[in-house]
């Protein structure tokens, strides 16, 4: 029996391990690319380190495309994502776990029925909308359809719903409204919901590419994903530099994923407990 437990267990770590190398490999590639010289890049066959690795690739992908405009934009629209999608999700969450009103269950499961409708057949809606407004080719646009989440609402829910019914008629002896109640006690204590529900927003706001190429025009509006996508017809055929940015891309969302990915799958496995 302990044979066999020690082999399954070499293979399943064995394919895992298969598996982590696939998947890390093409970032791998990326980073070591960009520090090529242009014949490095192109040499066939491929070579696998440079043999002196440069980083006059990242200052030249600079000059061509204004990656610091780019990465504050992205930044800007980020956080009011982010910090709006945090407000409405605590407010919904809250409202459908503890307050009791007619339909509220049914209305909560319609809306969760919406997350089956993708967001492509939402475009033309959106963008009449944004166009309407006078939003187009202006930062808002990338912010006010993403300011609610029914997926993030669905996490923080579940999370409240664990939270015992006595709490909140204890906070309403001792005179705390709902409002007091909610971020006061409820807030606090859904703080590593709260912390997975941000950064997966980050993470999903920062990579956002189809609507910015239909909202924005101008080059000072773009955020990174887009002017990456300009840059590639800017750059020409220069594999080292759309490397390098890529590389700029990518690297804040890895950062933030490698020290916060605990934060993640403990609150994604906490807020799915109960529903």
């Amino acid at each position: 029996m302990k044979r066999q437990e020690y082999i399954k267990n070499i293979v399943l770590y064995s394919l895992l391990t298969i598996g982590g190398i696939f998947m890390i490999f093409p970032f791998f590639w990326m980073i070591v690319t960009s520090l090529k010289t242009a014949a490095e890049s192109n040499h066939v066959p491929p070579t696998i380190f440079p043999a002196e690795p440069i980083i006059e690739n990242y200052f030249k992908a600079l000059d061509i495309a204004p990656f610091g405009t780019y990465f504050m934009n992205s930044v800007m629209v980020t956080v009011c994502c982010v910090a709006i999608t945090m407000f409405t999700t605590i407010l919904a969450a809250y409202a459908f776990s503890k307050l009791k009103f007619p339909g509220r269950d049914k209305l909560f499961f319609l809306l969760l029925s919406m997350m089956m409708i993708p967001f492509e057949m939402l475009i033309i809606t959106n963008y009449t909308t944004i166009v309407d407004w006078g939003l187009y080719d202006n930062l808002l646009a990338l912010i006010i359809p993403f300011t609610s989440s029914i997926f993030y609402t669905y996490i923080l829910r579940n999370f409240f719903m664990s939270i015992p019914d006595s709490l909140y008629y204890s906070a309403k002896v001792d005179g705390a409204s709902d409002w007091q109640f909610l971020w006061e006690v409820m807030v606090p204590m859904a703080k590593t919901s709260l912390v997975t529900i941000g950064l997966l927003n980050a993470i999903t706001c920062w990579n956002s590419f189809l609507w910015s190429i239909l909202v924005i025009k101008s080059q000072g509006n773009r955020t990174l994903p887009f002017g990456l996508f300009a840059f590639t017809n800017e750059a020409g055929i220069h594999y080292e530099l759309l490397m390098a940015g890529a590389t700029i891309v990518v690297i804040p969302m890895i950062i933030l994923f490698l020290f916060c990915r605990k934060s993640i799958v403990t609150g994604v496995s906490r807020g799915g407990l109960k529903g």
